[in-house]
Parts: C-alpha cells; sequence; structure tokens
C-alpha cells in the first residue's frame, strides 16, 4: 500500500518527486526478506506451496498463479489453465507486475526511468493472506482488485494481513492484465479466436473471472469459504468490481461486491476500434503501427507497447471497458443497472470520499503553485475548495447515487451507500494537507486495510502520532463493517449506527470520520447535478471568472449551465 499512487502524487505535490527518491538511480526501502514457516504449507490444485508468517501473524503467500503466462500465442486470449509445479513452490517474493509504462506515480525496488516498460506477461497471480488459524475453516473470501486507471498498479502495493488478522477473513490481492494488453477490440482477434471467450476486447475483466474460478477451486486450501466471496476494489478497481456484476460468465463465483471510488462508464467496439468518437489510441490505428494482425501474437512486449502513443503527460490513454457482447453485454454498462435481469443482484457496497478531487487538482498548476522550489500551496485557498467540493460531488452523483438509484427502482434492495470524510492530514511548513488532500481520491484505503503507510517518508505529517488513535479506531471500525458484510451480505456493527439500505426516496449514506468531527453518522438525501447548478450560481467563494472556469470544467454534465450563467461556454 505505501507504493500507491497516492504515495508518488503526494511527494511531488511536496517537491520530492520521483526522480529524486524513487527513480531508478534510487531503489525503493526493501523490507526484510522472508522465511518459509512449515505451518503454512498448503496443497492446491497445481502443486505444494508454502509461504511465510507475517508481523501481523497472518499467513502469507506471494505470487501463486492463477493462469498460464499471457504472452505469445496467449496474448489478446482469454486466460489458459494456471501451470502446475513439481516439489513445493515457496511463495515469498513478489511476482512480476503485469507490463505498464512506469511514470512519476510508479514504485519499484529495481532501477528504473519514467518511460521504462516494466513488468513481465507471466503476471497473472495472486498474493493471499489468512489468519493464523484459518487452516480448516470456512472463512469469508475477500478478493481485492487494484486501482491504477487500469493501465497501471500492482498486488505489491497492498498488504492484506492486519485486515485478514483483525477480521478473521482471507484476503487474496489480484493482478490481471492492464492497458493495451487489457482491453484490446480487432476483428482479426474475434475471426481467429480459439473459444467464445478469445473473441472478447476485455481479457483483464477475463482475467478477473478466471481469478474467481481459481478461488472456487482453491479456497479451501487456505481456510476460505468458496460459497462466500466478497470483489472489492478501488478506483479502476471499483470500476472493475462494476463490469463483474454485469459479466454474465461471472454469474455465481462471487456473492458480495464492495465498490470503492468506482466508475460504471464503457465504450463501443466502433469507438474502441476507431469508427466513431476520438478514442486516443484506437485499435485499428494501432495494429497499423504494430504492423499488422499478423504480429498480435509475435511481436515482443515493448513492441506492442511502442505501439500506442502517451499523452503529453506520459499517461498512456486508450479504451477501456468495451461492450464488446461477449464479457460484457454490447450496451453501456452504466444501463446494466436498470433492470435485476441484467446485472448480479448480490449485495453491494458504493462509496465515493468527500474530496476525491483533490488528488488531482494538487498537482494542476492551474489550482497549486510551488514556494521555496518544494512546498506546495493553493494559488486561491478559497477556489480550491469550491473546485474540488463541486467535481468530488459529481464523482458521487456518478459513483453513488445514479447506480444506486438505479438499483434500487430496479428492484434491488441490498445496496449500501457511504462517503468518507477523514481530512486529519498535518502540515509540513505551509504545506497543508489537511486542506491540500483531505479525504482524497484513494485515502480511505489504508483504513479499509488497517496499515497506515501511504505516503513513504510524508507518512510522520499525513499520519500524525497525535492522531494515531482516532484513526485506528476508524479503521477497525470500517474494518469491521467491510468484514460483517463480507461474512453476512449486510454492513453490521455492534457498536455503531445500523447501515441502512439506499432506497430511492429515502436514499442514506454512512459517514465515515473521526469522532473528533462527529464520527460514524448517517446522511440522507441524494445528490444531483441541478443542485451543484444551483449551489455554482451562489457560491460567494468564487468569482464570477472563477464560477465560469467551474461551469467549463464540469460542463459534460452541466451542457446548459455556461448559457444559463452567461458564460458562453
Amino acid at each position: 500500500m505505501k507504493r500507491t499512487l497516492l504515495i508518488i502524487a503526494t511527494l511531488v505535490t511536496l517537491g520530492i518527486g520521483a526522480s529524486v527518491l524513487f527513480a531508478g538511480d534510487a531503489p525503493a526501502q526493501q523490507s526484510a526478506t522472508p522465511v518459509t514457516a512449515t505451518e503454512t504449507a498448503r496443497t492446491i490444485a497445481q502443486g505444494d506451496l508454502v509461504g511465510f508468517v507475517a508481523p501481523s501473524g497472518a499467513h502469507v503467500w506471494r505470487n501463486v498463479p492463477f493462469a498460464a503466462d499471457t504472452g505469445g500465442e496467449n496474448r489478446w486470449r482469454a486466460p489458459r489453465p494456471a501451470p502446475v509445479w513439481d516439489g513445493v513452490r515457496e511463495a515469498l517474493a513478489q511476482g512480476p507486475r503485469c507490463p505498464q509504462i512506469a511514470n512519476a506515480f510508479t514504485m519499484s525496488d529495481d532501477p528504473f526511468e519514467n518511460g521504462d516498460l516494466l513488468g513481465d506477461e507471466a503476471c497473472l497471480n495472486f498474493d493471499i493472506y489468512a489468519p493464523a488459524d484459518a487452516e480448516g475453516k470456512n472463512l469469508p473470501v475477500m478478493m481485492w482488485i487494484h486501482g491504477g486507471s487500469n493501465v497501471s498498479g500492482t498486488s505489491a502495493d497492498y498488504d492484506g494481513s492486519f485486515l485478514a488478522a483483525n477480521e478473521n477473513v482471507i484476503v487474496m490481492v489480484v493482478q490481471y492484465r492492464l492497458g493495451p494488453l487489457g482491453w484490446f477490440s480487432h476483428p482479426a482477434l474475434r475471426e481467429s479466436a480459439q473459444t467464445p471467450e478469445d473473441a472478447s476486447a476485455n481479457f483483464g475483466t477475463l482475467d478477473l473471472i478466471a481469478a474467481l474460478e481459481w478461488i472456487k477451486t482453491n479456497a479451501a486450501s487456505f481456510g476460505g469459504d468458496a460459497g462466500n466471496v466478497t470483489i472489492f476494489g478501488e478506483s479502476a478497481g471499483g470500476h472493475n468490481v462494476a463490469t463483474l456484476l454485469a459479466a454474465p460468465r461471472a454469474k455465481g463465483l462471487f456473492h458480495r461486491a464492495i465498490i470503492q471510488s468506482g466508475g460504471f462508464d464503457s465504450l463501443s467496439i466502433d469507438e474502441a476500434e476507431g469508427r466513431t468518437g476520438d478514442q486516443s489510441n484506437p485499435s485499428l490505428e494501432v495494429a497499423s503501427r504494430l504492423g499488422g494482425p499478423e504480429r498480435f501474437h509475435t511481436a515482443s512486449t515493448q513492441q506492442v507497447f511502442d505501439a500506442f502513443e502517451l499523452d503529453g503527460s506520459g499517461f498512456m490513454d486508450l479504451p477501456r471497458v468495451i461492450e464488446d457482447g461477449v464479457v460484457l453485454p454490447d450496451t453501456p454498462l452504466r444501463a446494466a443497472f436498470s433492470s435485476t435481469e441484467t446485472f448480479h443482484t448480490v449485495p453491494i457496497i458504493t462509496g465515493v470520499n468527500r474530496d476525491e478531487m483533490k488528488m488531482f487538482q494538487v498537482l494542476d498548476p492551474r489550482f497549486t503553485r510551488t514556494r521555496f522550489g518544494r512546498l506546495v500551496v493553493a494559488r486561491d485557498a478559497k477556489f480550491y475548495a469550491a473546485s474540488a467540493e463541486y467535481g468530488s460531488r459529481v464523482w458521487r452523483i456518478r459513483a453513488v447515487d445514479m447506480p444506486a438509484t438505479q438499483m434500487a427502482e430496479a428492484g434491488h434492495g441490498q445496496v449500501y451507500a457511504y462517503r468518507f470524510d477523514w481530512d486529519d492530514g498535518g502540515r509540513v511548513f505551509i504545506t497543508n494537507l489537511k486542506k491540500l488532500l483531505g479525504a482524497a481520491h484513494g485515502m480511505e484505503i489504508p483504513f479499509v486495510f488497517n496499515k497506515f503507510e501511504l505516503l513513504g517518508p510524508m507518512d510522520r505529517f499525513m499520519f500524525q502520532k497525535k492522531t494515531f488513535k482516532a484513526r485506528d479506531e476508524l479503521s477497525r471500525d470500517m474494518g469491521a463493517y467491510w468484514a460483517s458484510f463480507a461474512r453476512e451480505g449486510v454492513p453490521n456493527h455492534p457498536t455503531k449506527p445500523d447501515w441502512p439500505a439506499y432506497v430511492s426516496g429515502d436514499e442514506a449514506l454512512i459517514r465515515f470520520d473521526a469522532d473528533s468531527d462527529g464520527g460514524i453518522e448517517l446522511l440522507r438525501g441524494a445528490d444531483s447535478f441541478e443542485a451543484i447548478l444551483e449551489d455554482i450560481k451562489t457560491d460567494t467563494r468564487i468569482s464570477t471568472q472563477e464560477r465560469c472556469q467551474l461551469v467549463s470544467d464540469l460542463s459534460e454534465w452541466l451542457p446548459e449551465a455556461g448559457t444559463d450563467m452567461g458564460c458562453g461556454v
């Protein structure tokens, strides 16, 4: 977790960029090498393996493959069966990440430079965490899907040992194909498909389905109940949870779902292939750059990535979550949640962080500037706060209110919603993390996992000693809600507020915060684009020019707002 997107984003924010601390000439600090522990010996379908005992007391197995190498002939095909092995596999070291382009948000123990291709196509593996006494039990299984815009990320960024030990659950952190290898639509792939699933365009989604199938076969070896599986993920991971909820092939493989700051959007095949729209890196154009379909299974990984263009910041933007009619419906993903016939009606939690957009604003020179070469401050504190508020409210509507209302009105009565508000980060001289980041995108992750290693050397400022007791209590409470949901399908807590289902017309959200800021409490009422527009009109914090900038930034969701306010957009 200490190597998540949030780490580098904050370090860059503070002027301590990846080129200083984490680039190729300065590898990340390595932890002590794990030692095999005989009590972790297990037998799974592929063979025998042994792991180690974490400081929390949890048993850990790393780099456990659930499917075959996805390179060469297996590239842009559904995942093939996992390899078997002779002898005992020592599951101690992290496996390779799935191929991705390194940037300022990347961390690795190995040297690299921004723009390098990192990872290996033999990357479909799990890191597994279990309580010490789990063997022989039927504990809930929680499969975590990492974020990273579906173009980056790795299981090494998340430590599930404390969640497993504290809440008596099995945590499995999964890797899946990313970027161009995970989402790619082309007629030649449909024509050459060896199985019906090969005709898909959502290979990353197929990987997650294969991971769930592996859990069904092997969960009992770790003390897990294959009949009680919760999928949960943040950001792109949450988006992928939504895709699994709408994927017919995933039916019956999981039994609860948690979407943390996720999305519900998708692209048509025509958009993904470049026949319509203005999507970056459409596949027909990429295939031409690569040398044609005959190169799909013979090109090197580097050659595949070289065929995709990066934007000015080094980010790889490309089609993701495609309406292929094979794994996902050939209609918009969001539409699936309007009928109980088109999504899996398992118990669902969906939620957001109050200040989602601050993670992105803090890196935007329109909103911040650097003082004394390193310290970041808001250019205009009032406008910074207003912009983050309205953008984050849009995120809430699209990730919580709209889909939860859709599902509730379709007749699904087991949808629960939350908002995460903790914002007690400290200061670095004139850089105020409480104001600049607050409850930003990704900030809930250490609270769910009960491990406050998020910002590397900046942790002592974000997570100050004086806030530890309140933070730990909130983290334990959130973990208890998450684990109760995984066990029973209802997010209960023995001493905290009941968490009612989200009902259209009587919308309820649980707000998570420290006791000093109101604690865990129930909020009621949905937000709306109309309410945002009215609030922008009367917001005394912002000038007319700033109001028009806000309207422009939000024009995709408030199309008439500019004209209504005389902004000319």
